[in-house]
C-alpha cells in the first residue's frame, strides 16, 4: 500500500472505471433512467419549434386560433419535460446513493480483512478518510453529478443538430469559435484535477494525525502535550484549508472563463443572425428558434464545464477508494489449505522461527525461537518489553508469517492452513480490553456471536 506522499496524481478519468462493477447490478433501473431523460430533452428541445410557429404563423398572420394552439403545445410541453425531469432525476440520484452505499461496504469489507502488515504502513485515520470524505465526492458525481451531465451532454448534442437545421451558417461559426472556448477550459480542468487530489491528501493528513493523538489521548494529556498537538492539528488543517482556496480560486476561474468565452461567443453570433433578419434571409422566429437552442446549448456546455471540474475530483477519489479496493492482505490460505485435525487436541510448536516486523527489519523480534507445548500444559511466556512476548501470539493468530521455521497446531503448518480455522480454535483474553460501541451483551459475545443469553 503506498502512502500519501507516493501516490500518483490522478492523469485521467479512468479511474472512474472503477464505478462499472458497482453500476452493472442496476443497469434496467439505469435504462429507465436514461428512457426518461431523452423523454424530457424531447420535450425540452420541442420547445424553440413551438415558439417558431407562434411567431411566424401566430402572432405574424395575428391568427388566434393558431396562437391558442401553440400555447397549448407550450404547456403539454413543459408537463412532460417536468415530470420526465423528475422521474430522471430520482432514479439518478437513488442509483448515485445505492452505488455510493455498495462502495463503502465493498471499501469496509476489503479493509477489516487486511492483515496488520497493512496497517502498519497505512494510517487509520487515512482509511477513515478515504471512507468518508472519498465516498462523499464519488456520490456526489454518481448521483447528482450524472445526471446533470447526461442531462447536459443530451442538451448540447440536440441543440447543436437543430442550430444546423435551423441555420447552417450560424451554426458553422459556433463550431468554428468551439476549440477556442474548449482549450482553456481543459488546461484548466487538469489544475482544478490537482489541486482536488491534494486537497484530499491533506484531509487525510489531518483525519490520521487527529485518529492517532485521540486514540493516545491520555497519552498526550499525561506529558501535557494538548497544546503542542492542537497547534499541530490547526496547522494541518489549515495547510488543507490553503490547498482547497487554491482549488476553489481555480474553479471561479474556471466558471467565469467558461462562462464568459461560452456567452460571448453565443452574442457574437447572434449579432450576425440579427442581420440575417434585418436582409430578410431569415425569419424572426427562426432567429428565436435560433436563439433558443444557442441558449440551451450555452448553458449545457457551462453546465458541463463546471461538472467537469467535480468529475476530476471524482476521479481522484475513485483512484484513492480503488487503491483499497485493489489492495490484497499478505496473508492468505494457500491453494489447496491443510485441514485441522478434528477434535482439536491442542498441541503447538514454534520450529525454529525468525521473525522481524515489516516497519522495523533492521530489528529481529524472534530469532531461532523453537517451543513445543503440548495438550493440557500451561506455559507462561516472560521477559522484559520487546523480548517477543506479544509477537509469538501474533504468529500464533497468523497475523504475521515468520521469515524463516514453522508454527504448528496439532501436527500442521498454520502456514498451509486457513487462518479463520486456525483463529477459530485459539480463545483470546487481551491485556488492554477493547470495549465497542455495543451493549454489555453483545460485548460479552463478541468472540461468539451465536452464544444464547444463557451461554452469556
Amino acid at each position: 500500500m503506498v502512502t500519501v506522499s507516493e501516490r500518483p496524481k490522478a492523469k485521467s478519468l479512468q479511474p472512474l472505471r472503477a464505478l462499472v462493477p458497482f453500476l452493472a447490478p442496476h443497469w434496467r433501473l439505469l435504462a429507465v433512467a436514461m428512457a426518461a431523460l431523452l423523454v424530457a430533452a424531447a420535450a425540452q428541445l420541442a420547445l424553440p419549434i413551438a415558439l417558431r410557429n407562434l411567431i411566424d404563423e401566430g402572432l405574424a398572420v395575428r391568427d388566434a386560433a393558431t396562437i391558442n394552439r401553440y400555447f397549448v403545445l407550450f404547456l403539454a410541453a413543459g408537463a412532460v419535460f417536468g415530470a420526465f425531469a423528475a422521474l430522471r432525476f430520482f432514479f439518478i440520484m437513488w442509483l448515485g446513493e445505492r452505488v455510493v452505499a455498495d462502495i463503502r461496504s465493498a471499501v469496509y469489507a476489503k479493509v477489516i480483512r487486511m492483515d496488520p502488515t497493512f496497517f502498519e504502513i497505512t494510517r487509520t485515520g487515512e482509511v477513515l478518510s478515504r471512507l468518508t470524505a472519498d465516498t462523499t465526492l464519488i456520490q456526489a458525481v454518481a448521483g447528482f453529478g450524472i445526471s446533470l451531465t447526461l442531462r447536459s451532454a443530451l442538451s448540447l448534442l440536440g441543440s447543436l443538430v437543430l442550430l444546423v437545421a435551423t441555420s447552417p451558417r450560424l451554426t458553422l461559426i459556433i463550431v468554428v469559435l468551439m476549440p477556442l472556448v474548449v482549450g482553456p477550459l481543459l488546461l484548466l480542468g487538469r489544475r482544478v484535477r490537482r489541486l482536488s487530489r491534494d486537497s484530499q491528501d491533506r484531509i487525510a493528513d489531518a483525519s490520521a494525525l487527529a485518529g492517532e493523538t485521540i486514540n493516545a489521548v491520555q497519552t498526550v494529556q499525561a506529558f501535557n502535550l494538548e497544546g503542542l498537538q492542537a497547534r499541530r492539528f490547526r496547522d494541518a488543517v489549515e495547510h488543507s484549508f490553503a490547498v482547497a482556496v487554491r482549488r476553489i480560486r481555480v474553479r471561479a476561474v474556471l466558471t467565469a472563463l467558461a462562462t464568459m468565452l461560452v456567452f460571448g461567443g453565443i452574442t457574437f453570433v447572434l449579432w450576425i443572425g440579427a442581420h440575417q433578419v434585418l436582409a430578410g434571409s431569415m425569419t424572426f422566429g427562426e432567429l428565436s428558434q435560433f436563439l433558443l437552442y444557442a441558449g440551451y446549448m450555452g448553458i449545457a456546455a457551462a453546465s458541463l464545464s463546471e461538472m467537469w471540474g467535480e468529475v476530476q475530483r471524482g476521479a481522484g477519489a475513485m483512484e484513492r477508494l480503488a487503491e483499497l479496493l485493489a489492495a490484497e492482505p499478505t496473508i492468505k490460505p494457500a491453494a489447496q489449505p491443510a485441514k485441522l485435525p478434528s477434535p482439536s487436541r491442542g498441541r503447538i510448536e514454534f520450529d525454529h522461527v525468525r521473525f522481524r516486523y515489516p516497519s522495523r527489519p533492521e530489528t529481529a523480534a524472534l530469532d531461532d525461537f523453537s517451543v513445543a507445548i503440548e495438550p493440557g500444559e500451561t506455559v507462561a511466556f516472560v521477559g522484559p518489553s520487546g523480548a517477543g512476548k506479544s509477537t509469538t501470539f501474533q504468529l500464533l493468530l497468523r497475523f504475521y508469517d515468520p521469515a524463516e521455521g514453522r508454527v504448528l497446531v496439532d501436527g500442521v503448518d498454520i502456514g498451509r492452513a486457513e487462518p479463520e480455522q486456525v483463529r477459530s480454535r485459539i480463545g483470546l483474553v487481551p491485556q488492554d480490553t477493547v470495549l465497542f460501541g455495543a451493549s454489555a451483551r453483545e460485548n460479552i459475545r463478541y468472540g461468539r456471536p451465536d452464544a444464547t443469553d444463557a451461554e452469556i
